[in-house]
């Protein structure tokens, strides 16, 4: 049977000893090896896509949260992880251009801006021109991605055509959703001034020139 954090708050009952109430002494941080930061590295693998810069920055902080606890030269630490990252790209493991081409599409199809896209795969320490290349490949895709995930944005968050009631009255407050989510205003107007969702469906098809 499970056991209860409130099972520990009750006082045991008369003429039973107390249990042992002392909790394990929390592990610090392990001190850093090769080993354990290639098997850090492919746990986080297994379970995340990721690029190499982000990779990097996680497996870092386990070296900083090491040095202080173990009082070792963090450089040290940050010469494996260096040699890791790049074993792990010439492996394959890594792929910051696969990984930017994923990740833009996925972004994209939710309803992100290319501005907004950019923005998350910086965090993700992608160089720029890795981020242009993905989304230079995605306009050979798309007739106007901007449009499309301007839509996908609308449609989900049922702004402008998507409303069924209050449209009028909601107009600017929507031209307004899209603006901060990094769209142009032209674009947002397209979207938003729409007719119907089937006329903003036939724009996106077959835009003007």
């Amino acid at each position: 049977m499970a056991v209860m954090e409130d099972d520990f708050d009750s006082p045991p009952p008369e003429g039973d000893s107390p249990p042992n109430r002392r909790k394990k002494p929390r592990r610090g941080p392990r001190k850093v090896t090769p080993r354990y930061l290639e098997n850090a590295a492919l746990h986080y693998l297994q379970r995340f896509a990721t690029s190499a810069g982000n990779l990097r920055r996680i497996l870092m902080a386990k070296v900083e949260r090491s040095a202080r606890a173990h009082d070792t030269d963090p450089d040290e630490g940050a010469d494996l992880v260096d040699a890791l990252i790049i074993r792990f790209t010439r492996s394959g493991l890594l792929d910051d251009r696969a990984y930017a081409d994923a990740r833009v599409r996925t972004l994209h199809r939710h309803g992100n801006s290319a501005r907004l896209i950019t923005a998350k795969l910086r965090a993700k320490k992608l160089d720029s021109e890795v981020i242009e290349a993905a989304l230079a490949a995605l306009a050979e895709d798309a007739a106007d991605p901007e449009l499309e995930a301007a839509a996908a944005l609308a449609r989900r968050r049922r702004l402008g055509p998507y409303r069924t009631s209050a449209r009028k009255a909601s107009h600017d407050k929507d031209l307004a959703a899209l603006a901060r989510a990094g769209f142009a205003y032209d674009v947002a107007r397209r979207v938003i001034e729409a007719e119907t969702v089937a006329d903003l469906e036939a724009d996106i098809a077959d835009p003007p020139p």
